[in-house]
């Protein structure tokens, strides 16, 4: 479900006192389309470690700014250059230090190796995620990556996926096996094969299933 909120009856009069013949106003075709969506500015972080799986974070990062996401890749590193398992070098736009991430309403752990234990391993990294999951913000991490949210705890009770072999580390959690699973607010993805499902469900949660459809159409998703 999209995370909405309803237009206040002050806020329509207002508008209605502006634009009293509803010139100005969108025309709404449906009731999703006559919430007033607050999350039209919605930061996103990517954090990136070497090592990281390059279709899981830059995947993600793509649809979601397609669909009007602010997304921001955030280097680990000592340097703002990451290299991914597959040797491609990219920039990210900030340094973790750079940042404290109380605007975040979304942080996001791509797998691959080392790039998921070198996640693990940070504690700036380990102390945003449990700050962030104490607001009830949303989290995803995908293949690898959701044995960093096991091993924090952030998993109990849960129902999630990711990589086979790496069930395990998902402490406490109900292992889905499915391709992108949602429970709360945390959503993890399975492996690189399950990247645009997992991005595209990132962005129901803030957007709504009718953009991302139309998202999908756009960019020739027919599965």
């Amino acid at each position: 479900m999209a995370r909405f909120y309803s237009l206040r009856k002050k806020d329509e009069d207002e508008a209605k006192t502006a634009d009293p013949f509803g010139v100005l106003r969108p025309k709404v075709k449906n009731a999703e389309q006559q919430q007033v969506n607050i999350y039209d500015m919605a930061k996103a972080y990517v954090f990136l470690a070497d090592g990281f799986e390059d279709i899981e974070a830059l995947a993600p990062v793509d649809i979601l700014r397609r669909g009007g996401i602010d997304v921001k890749t955030v280097s680990i590193n000592a340097t703002d250059m990451v290299a991914s398992a597959h040797g491609v070098q990219v920039k990210a736009d900030m340094m973790f230090a750079d940042a404290d991430f109380s605007d975040a309403d979304l942080l996001m752990l791509p797998g691959g190796m080392p790039g998921a234990k070198n996640l693990d391993e940070h504690e700036g990294v380990r102390a945003a995620l449990v700050r962030h999951a104490e607001q009830q913000k949303l989290i995803g991490a995908i293949c690898a990556a959701p044995m960093v949210l096991g091993h924090l705890g952030l998993l109990r009770g849960k129902r999630a996926t990711c990589y086979p072999g790496f069930e395990t580390e998902l402490e406490g959690a109900t292992y889905t096996a499915e391709p992108c699973t949602a429970d709360g607010n945390i959503i993890t993805g399975k492996g690189p094969g399950a990247s645009f499902a997992y991005a595209y469900r990132l962005l129901e949660e803030f957007k709504g299933a009718s953009v991302v459809e139309e998202l999908k159409k756009g960019m020739m998703y027919e599965f």
